[in-house]
C-alpha cells in the first residue's frame, strides 16, 4: 500500500506571518468585502438608477405639460396634434376629421410645440 506523507507547506509570498502588519494599499482595500459591497452599491446607483429616475423625472415633466396644438408623437408611434386635453387623456388629431383618445403618458416626445398660449386646432 502506498502511504501518504504529508508535506509541509510554505505559506504563499505576501501572506500575513504571525505579528507583522496588517495589509495596506490597494490590496488591503480590494480583500474587505464591506467596502467592496459599498463600492459596488454606488456604481449600480450613478450607472443604473439615478440615470432611470432622470428619465422618469423628464417623461413626467414632459407629460404635465402638454397643451392643445402640441405635435406629439406616441408610445404606438402615431403622430398628430393635440387638439384637446383632458385630466388623464387627451385628443390626438391624426388625420382630417380624424381624432383619437389617448392617456397623458402613452405620449414620448413632443415633436413641435404650440405656438402661443392657447395653440391651433
Amino acid at each position: 500500500m502506498d502511504q501518504y506523507i504529508p508535506i509541509a507547506m510554505a505559506p504563499p509570498p505576501g501572506a500575513a506571518k504571525e505579528g507583522a502588519a496588517p495589509k495596506q494599499g490597494i490590496e488591503g482595500f480590494i480583500s474587505n468585502p464591506m467596502l467592496m459591497l459599498v463600492l459596488l452599491g454606488a456604481v449600480f446607483y450613478f450607472l443604473l438608477i439615478r440615470p432611470q429616475q432622470q428619465k422618469q423625472k423628464e417623461q413626467k415633466k414632459l407629460v404635465s405639460e402638454l397643451q392643445k396644438g402640441d405635435e406629439v408623437v406616441t408610445a404606438g408611434g402615431i403622430h398628430g396634434v393635440i387638439s384637446n386635453v383632458k385630466d388623464s387623456t387627451i385628443m390626438v388629431k391624426v388625420a382630417e376629421n380624424v381624432k383619437i383618445e389617448i392617456e397623458r403618458t402613452s405620449v414620448t416626445k413632443v415633436a413641435k410645440k404650440a405656438s402661443g398660449e392657447n395653440g391651433k386646432d
